[in-house]
C-alpha cells in the first residue's frame, strides 16, 4: 500500500468512525471495506459514503437505532438476585427484541437450542461468533456450570455489555470486538455459533463462510440461516441457502445435520 492510500485510509476510517452510527464499530473492519471501496469508486467521499452503506448491510440494520446497555445490565442483576430463573429469562427475552436476528428467535428460543445441541449437550465451551445479542439466551443453552463461553461482533460497547453479562449468568469467559473476516478467533472449543451470519459476512467476501468454518477451532459447528428476509420475504430462501450450505461442505468430509424451524434453518456441523 502506498503513503497515499494509507492516507486516504485512514482518513476514510477517521470520518466512518466519527459518525454517530459507526462509532463503535471495531476499526479493523472499516479498514477492511474501507480498502476495497477506494479501489472501487472515483474519490475519498465516494468511498466513504460506499463503506457506511456496507456497513449498515452488514450489522447496522439488525440493530435498534437506540440500545441502552447500562440500563439493561442493571435489569439483569436485579433479575438475577430475585433467584427467580424465570424472571431472568423474561428479562432476556425482552432485551433480544432489540436486535432483528433475536427477535426472530424469540419465538422458537424454547425448542432451538435443546434441539440442534442435543447430540453435542452438555456443552462446556462455546464460542459466539458474530454474536449479536445472542449471549443473552444463554439460559436456553444446555450449558453446564462450569461451562465457558466466549463472544466476538464489531461493536465494542455491544462486547462491553456482554462482557458485563457473563457474571450475570455465572459463566467465565471473554467478549471482545473484532472483525472475524481477517482475525478468526483461536479458542478451542465444544460447539461454535454461527448464526444468521454468513448471509451478512458474504455481503463483504463471498467466499467468508467457507473460509471462516475451515479455521474455526470447533468440534461442532452450529450454522444457521434465515428463513425471510427483514422485509417479510421469504419465496426461495430456504432452498437458496441450503444449496448454498451444500456447497460448502461438498468438499469437506464433515457430517451435518439439518433442523428447519418456523423463523431459522439450521445445520450442526461435526468436523
Amino acid at each position: 500500500m502506498t503513503d497515499d492510500v494509507q492516507d486516504e485510509l485512514e482518513r476514510l476510517v477517521s470520518a466512518v468512525s466519527a459518525s454517530s452510527g459507526y462509532k463503535t464499530v471495531c476499526r479493523e473492519l472499516v479498514a477492511g471495506i474501507g480498502v476495497r471501496e477506494l479501489q472501487k469508486r472515483r474519490n475519498l467521499k465516494e468511498a466513504i459514503k460506499a463503506t457506511k452503506n456496507k456497513l449498515h448491510q452488514v450489522a447496522g440494520v439488525y440493530l435498534a437505532s437506540e440500545t441502552h446497555y447500562g440500563r439493561w445490565l442493571a435489569e439483569l442483576r436485579q433479575a438475577q438476585a430475585t433467584g427467580d430463573g424465570a424472571a431472568l429469562r423474561q428479562a432476556c427475552r425482552r432485551i433480544m427484541a432489540a436486535h432483528s436476528s433475536t427477535r426472530e428467535r424469540l419465538p422458537i428460543l424454547g425448542s432451538f437450542y435443546s434441539t440442534t445441541l442435543a447430540a453435542c449437550a452438555p456443552v462446556h465451551s462455546v464460542l459466539d461468533l458474530a454474536c449479536g445479542l445472542n449471549p443473552l439466551a444463554i439460559p436456553w443453552m444446555p450449558l453446564p456450570p462450569d461451562a465457558t463461553y466466549y463472544a466476538c461482533d464489531i461493536f465494542t460497547d455491544m462486547m462491553d455489555f456482554i462482557r458485563g453479562l457473563l457474571p450475570i449468568m455465572n459463566l467465565s469467559g471473554e467478549a471482545w470486538a473484532c472483525d472475524v473476516l481477517t482475525n478468526v478467533p483461536d479458542q478451542s472449543v465444544d460447539v461454535a455459533l454461527l448464526l444468521k451470519a454468513i448471509p451478512c459476512l458474504e455481503q463483504v467476501d463471498k467466499v467468508a463462510g467457507l473460509r471462516l468454518l475451515d479455521a474455526v477451532q470447533a468440534r461442532h459447528v452450529l450454522v444457521s440461516f434465515p428463513v425471510a428476509s427483514l422485509t417479510g420475504r421469504s419465496k426461495g430462501m430456504v432452498t437458496n441457502y441450503e444449496a448454498g450450505f451444500n456447497e460448502m461442505m461438498r468438499e469437506r468430509n464433515w457430517a451435518a445435520r439439518r433442523f428447519e424451524f418456523a423463523t431459522e434453518l439450521a445445520f450442526l456441523i461435526t468436523k
